[in-house]
């Protein structure tokens, strides 16, 4: 079984930048799809953004062209670049992986908070 730890979250400006980075374990990392979903306090899950073992990636609208999705495999790794930071992207984001494109969720790591002031 794969096993995902999450790093990078924490308190930043709108306008700013974060960079989160899931650490996976296990065996046959590189045939999963990835994904970053978010949770904000009240709201449900969402998926923010995933990508193939290719490097195919998927969207929601209100990140593009402000996140980046990306994965090393040969360090077992995937990130989220985020810019341009708004107080709505206030969330616990969490690290999935699994076989279904475009919404991996058969493991998850633990989440780590991401807090945008305004």
């Amino acid at each position: 079984q794969v096993q995902l730890v999450e790093s990078g979250g924490g308190l930043v400006q709108a306008g700013g930048s974060l960079r989160l980075s899931c650490a996976a374990s296990g065996r046959a990392f590189t045939i999963y799809v990835m994904g970053w979903y978010r949770q904000a306090p009240g709201k449900q899950r969402e998926l923010v953004a995933s990508i193939t073992s290719g490097g195919n990636t998927n969207y929601v609208d209100s990140v593009k062209g402000r996140f980046t999705i990306s994965r090393d495999n040969a360090k077992n790794m995937v990130y989220l670049q985020m810019n341009s930071l708004k107080p709505e992207d206030t969330a616990v984001y969490y690290c999935a992986v699994g076989s279904n494109w475009p919404r991996p969720s058969d493991r998850w790591g633990q989440g780590t908070q991401v807090t945008v002031s305004s």
